[in-house]
């Protein structure tokens, strides 16, 4: 008994030790009404019992987030927990005792399994004793959990007897299995089971028999054998087929099945594929079968080229038409494809025959050219040729002496985002063959591309046409090999906007003009087609001026500007809009200093002209009476003089040589003195008004002799006296000399022979209105006449002395004599008369 109640106390202390060491230093403990693993969208209670008595709390997830919860009883508390979606972690702490740990849980959730359906399976022959049968299965939706699944089969051989056995595959991801089986096997059963936490699942039973599920494994292609047209193909096989097929097509083309006959396959077997093309990359694939099952899977596939060929056909080639003073011709053609090149092009041969077929240039051009410049030759034929290692293609043929023909009609373009379609109406004569060209606008030379089409086309779609970029296109039908019609249009554009600069000008004054001279706006600044570039110019002084030009100006000249400082500007339109304007550039119109120069000028051409022509003598003295007469204004008229109502006019004429000179007088005597180039005349005339009337009045005829010249030094004076015949015989001693009144004189020169007398006019009638000069001007004027040849020069020379040979405006004339106002009358009416 003592030895009892000894152990007591010490299996006591024992047991609360051993109870303190499984509750370890937690406050609580913490458990839920559906378990650790709930089903996702359930709800259920989360419970907290502590050993503590201090304040109690509940948390969720991680940083712990406070709840609400609720008393269950003195030491329990819980939290309800609704329709959960995920994993969550769950806590309860106590927070007087800190030495004490919280207690915590994590609740998992997720769904039971799915029933498995749609079971595959697969008796992949691995040789002809065994192989394997791969199944698979849908498991449904992902259960979030951990899943078993395990595949039951049931084998019957062929002496109907079965084995049962399990294929077990654990994992969330696993949906297949596969498991070896006797090719003795006829039959399997199959069914799927699928477990988890939270239940389990049982698919249906699927019955196969085993030689409609089996597939023979796939063949081994060995590299082929190919020539120009076919290829030899070996085929490997590790199990007996019965069915094969060999699969081959070139880059871009679909597959083409070749299917052996059917007999027994087994090792290495060679294959004939013809019908292939020239060079060419076939690819080559091959497969088999059982005489029932499935097919196996293809091979892995192997390539070969076919060998070259000879080109077969001529390639597409064009031209870029050559300006009207293009001295050469650029010729495109276009990279063939292998079934026209049938081999790698090693060059191009580019031939030029003349019009009588003679050759006349070949040039050889690597083969990575597509375009290449001939000299131009009117009526000549280029022949463009392609080269392989098997031979040339036939020759391509173009020519640019065609006869022109009627052109397409009606065309229309209609434009999408990335390509533009070109249609036209069908000439009444049928075409062989149409081509489209097209190309950005100004990159002929370098972008040129065209589409060669048949007779029986009527529209075409341009591709690979860029956005915001304007191209020219032109239709050409061919009617037979010589005649050709062609309708080309500009400003096609797929897409396009304002210009989204202006353009590049410089500007330079000349006098008022301003010429205004730019570049073409960048491709990429251009946003489409130019329609029009507009000049501005403002001015303070007047309105702002606008000019337009067409597009395919590259200059504009501004004239007639009044002088003033001007700004100026442009910009560039298209369909759009207006783009926005450049830099504006001032300028400055200065006053011309062109028509004073002019005027200078002029006056400068006008004296010297005078100044020649006042190198002739008579013109001189013509020039120095006319001048007089401009001043009559001042002059008092003699006319009204008492002196000239008394006076008598009196006509002589004077006969030297063939100049015939009138002198006509007034008063009663007259004294001259005429220097000859060989001597001097004196000329006295008596006159008197009482005894000659106007009706009885008679010309004095005196004719007039030089004498000969003695001595070139000296000068022989000539003395002629003259007097009316009723003065001489009412006074005849009367001296000569003597002078009744101041000596009044007119003279007219007549350019006629003197023995001609039919020709004599009269100078001068009393009822002739005379006009004056002043008294320091010439009594005497005498003219040469010039219409004389030189020959009359020449035989009369004596008589150009008559006329004065000083300078009119250096020295002053001698007349013989002082006159005055009241004694000199000439008329200037006749002065320019045989001028």
């Amino acid at each position: 008994m003592a030895t009892m109640s000894q152990i007591c106390p010490i299996f006591t202390a024992v047991f609360l030790l051993a109870l303190q060491l499984c509750i370890g230093n937690k406050s609580c403990t913490i458990w839920s009404s559906s378990g650790h693993m709930v089903k996702r969208g359930s709800s259920f209670q989360v419970y907290c019992t502590f050993y503590c008595t201090c304040k109690r709390s509940m948390y969720s997830d991680h940083p712990p987030t406070p709840q609400n919860h609720e008393e269950f009883n003195s030491t329990t508390i819980y939290f309800k927990v609704l329709n959960i979606t995920e994993n969550r972690t769950y806590s309860c702490q106590c927070s007087c005792s800190l030495s004490l740990d919280s207690c915590g849980m994590d609740i998992s959730t997720g769904y039971p399994p799915d029933r498995p359906k749609d079971i595959s399976c697969i008796y992949k022959v691995s040789n002809d004793k065994s192989g394997d049968v791969f199944c698979t299965w849908k498991r449904g939706r992902n259960t979030h959990l951990k899943t078993t699944s395990v595949l039951c089969v049931r084998s019957v051989f062929g002496n109907h007897t079965s084995i049962d056995h399990e294929c077990p595959r654990n994992g969330t991801d696993l949906s297949s299995v596969s498991f070896p089986v006797p090719r003795s096997v006829q039959l399997i059963s199959v069914r799927v089971k699928a477990h988890n936490p939270l239940g389990s699942s049982v698919s249906s039973t699927t019955n196969y028999t085993l030689s409609d599920i089996a597939m023979p494994p796939a063949p081994v292609l060995v590299h082929p054998e190919c020539s120009s047209r076919e290829c030899i193909i070996r085929v490997h096989q590790s199990v007996k087929t019965d069915h094969l097929e060999i699969q081959y097509k070139s880059d871009g083309q679909t597959w083409t099945t070749f299917t052996s006959p059917s007999h027994s396959h087994q090792g290495a077997k060679a294959w004939n594929i013809s019908l292939l093309e020239p060079y060419t990359l076939y690819n080559f694939q091959a497969r088999s079968k059982l005489s029932t099952g499935l097919w196996s899977q293809w091979s892995t596939n192997i390539s070969s080229w076919t060998q070259e060929e000879a080109p077969a056909k001529e390639l597409d080639v064009w031209y870029a038409e050559p300006a009207s003073d293009s001295k050469s011709l650029k010729v495109y053609w276009k990279e063939a494809n292998n079934s026209i090149s049938r081999g790698k092009i090693t060059r191009y041969i580019v031939k030029v025959y003349n019009p009588n077929s003679t050759l006349r240039s070949e040039s050889n051009i690597k083969c990575n050219a597509t375009n290449y410049t001939v000299p131009f030759c009117a009526n000549c034929e280029v022949a463009v040729l392609s080269s392989n290692s098997k031979g040339l293609s036939p020759p391509a043929k173009i020519t640019t002496s065609y006869k022109q023909a009627k052109p397409p009609q009606d065309l229309q373009v209609t434009a999408a985002s990335d390509n533009v379609t070109i249609s036209w109406r069908k000439p009444e004569a049928a075409p062989a063959s149409y081509v489209v060209e097209w190309y950005p606008e100004g990159h002929k030379l370098e972008e040129l591309r065209w589409v060669r089409l048949s007779g029986n086309d009527n529209h075409t779609l341009i591709t690979g046409i860029k956005q915001f970029e304007c191209y020219e296109v032109a239709v050409y039908v061919f009617y037979d090999e010589n005649s050709v019609g062609r309708t080309r249009f500009t400003g096609v554009t797929n897409l396009e906007s304002a210009p989204a600069a202006s353009p590049l000008f410089q500007e330079k004054v000349e006098g008022n003009a301003v010429t205004v001279s730019w570049t073409e706006l960048p491709r990429s600044q251009r946003k489409g087609c130019i329609t029009n570039y507009t000049i501005y110019l403002d001015s303070d002084s007047r309105p702002q001026m606008s000019y337009n030009v067409q597009a395919s100006e590259r200059m504009y000249i501004i004239e007639a500007l009044s002088p003033a400082s001007y700004s100026l500007w442009m910009t560039a339109w298209t369909a759009k809009g207006e783009g926005p304007a450049g830099q504006k550039v001032k300028l400055y119109i200065q006053q011309s200093q062109l028509p004073l120069l002019l005027m200078c000028g002029v006056i400068s051409m006008i004296v010297l002209f005078f100044v020649c022509l006042c190198q002739n003598s008579g013109v001189k003295q013509r020039l120095w009476v006319f001048l007089q007469c401009l001043i009559l204004d001042v002059v008092p008229d003699p006319a009204n003089s008492k002196w000239a109502k008394e006076c008598t006019q009196v006509k002589v004429f004077i006969h030297v040589n063939k100049i015939q000179v009138m002198l006509q007088f007034y008063g009663p005597c007259l004294s001259l003195e005429f220097p000859l180039k060989q001597g001097k005349l004196n000329l006295q005339v008596q006159l008197s008004s009482s005894s000659v009337t106007k009706d009885e009045e008679e010309p004095i005829l005196v004719d007039v002799e030089e004498l000969p010249k003695k001595n070139s030094l000296t000068s022989i004076p000539t003395k002629v006296s003259l007097q009316h015949p009723s003065q001489t015989s009412q006074n005849p001693e009367m001296d000569p000399a003597t002078h009744l009144y101041p000596l009044t004189t007119y003279i007219k020169s007549f350019s006629h022979d003197s023995d001609s007398s039919d020709h004599t006019q009269t100078s001068l009638d009393t009822n002739t209105t005379v006009e004056y000069i002043s008294s320091h001007g010439p009594g005497i004027i005498a003219e040469e006449d010039q219409g004389e040849d030189e020959e009359e020069e020449e035989e009369f020379p004596e008589m150009l002395g008559f006329l004065p040979s000083h300078n009119v405006f250096l020295e002053p004339m001698d007349f013989g004599g002082k006159l005055t106002l009241d004694a000199v009358k000439i008329d200037c009416g006749d002065f320019f008369q045989n001028i």
